[in-house]
């Protein structure tokens, strides 16, 4: 089983400009889930990855250089998640490579990406690849996560490691449906401890949340070591046994490192994933 210490963050890397798909490196997510509870297949949310790769380039059969932007669709699902610079040295391997077309590059991503998200199961999958053309650059729009601010609150932090004992809710009084968001949520990578920035949306039914023991919860990951998908599983788990919501989603987007940015979705019911529309800040 592969850890995030054998993976090549951290670490001196070569830039291999050839096509690899061996530089991928899954890691399970199965280590992390049982941290906060979760055992076996069968979990308490839908959702997946939003994954946009900014940096995508490989050459034409005359050797003129292509570029592209790649939304990538990863269901939570699958039994590993993909260490990410282990991406960006893999999308770089691309760089040159001489390819018939873009359909080709289309092809062979969601071929490897789905060999080792899928990898060591029994289970196989597919996983959604959408390569964004020059052509239709001018149609990537830039929107803020809709929700109630609850940076707004004035509120006292003293805690930077996750503090699930923060969050309360109002079983008192009827159910409501909100949907809150911050922009205050900061984690660190689990090996190398670089910063990690991100956005949040809340969106619930059930006993109204307390908003400042919300958002003082959120503010807790500012020193805590953990993946981005790691992250918004955690704190999903904790809104949703702390709080006990009927119904609960939790949608992060990350700020983007090496070309990549990284946006989880999880949720208690299924229906449609949000749009992979990035923010300012991304």
């Amino acid at each position: 089983m592969n850890t995030p210490e054998q993976s090549q963050l951290g670490k001196s890397s070569a830039y291999i400009d050839q096509y690899d798909p061996s530089l991928l490196f899954p890691l399970p997510r199965a280590p992390k889930r049982e941290e906060i509870g979760l055992q076996g297949s069968q979990m308490p949310f839908f959702g997946a990855d939003l994954w946009t790769a900014f940096e995508l380039s490989w050459l034409n059969l005359r050797g003129k250089p292509q570029v592209a932007l790649v939304h990538f669709t990863i269901p939570c699902e699958t039994p590993n998640l993909i260490e990410s610079k282990s991406f960006k040295l893999y999308l770089n391997s691309f760089n040159n490579t001489r390819l018939a077309d873009a359909a080709e590059v289309q092809a062979r991503l969601r071929t490897d990406l789905a060999e080792a998200l899928w990898r060591g199961s029994e289970q196989k999958g597919s996983i959604g690849v959408k390569i964004i053309g020059l052509d239709r650059f001018d149609q990537e729009m830039v929107q803020e996560l809709d929700g109630l601010l609850l940076d707004r609150l004035d509120v006292e932090c003293t805690q930077y490691q996750p503090a699930p004992e923060l969050l309360r809710a109002n079983h008192e009084e009827g159910p409501v449906t909100e949907t809150l968001v911050s922009h205050l949520l900061k984690s660190n990578c689990l090996v190398t401890g670089q910063p990690d920035w991100g956005s949040v949306q809340i969106r619930y039914s059930g006993a109204q949340i307390d908003q400042e023991g919300l958002l003082q919860y959120l503010v807790s990951f500012r020193n805590h070591n953990e993946f981005h998908e790691q992250c918004v599983e955690r704190i999903f788990m904790d809104i949703w046994t702390r709080c006990r919501p009927i119904k609960l989603s939790v949608y992060a987007r990350y700020t983007r490192r090496g070309g990549l940015d990284i946006n989880p979705f999880r949720t208690s019911h299924p229906g449609a994933l949000p749009a992979n529309v990035r923010s300012a800040r991304q």
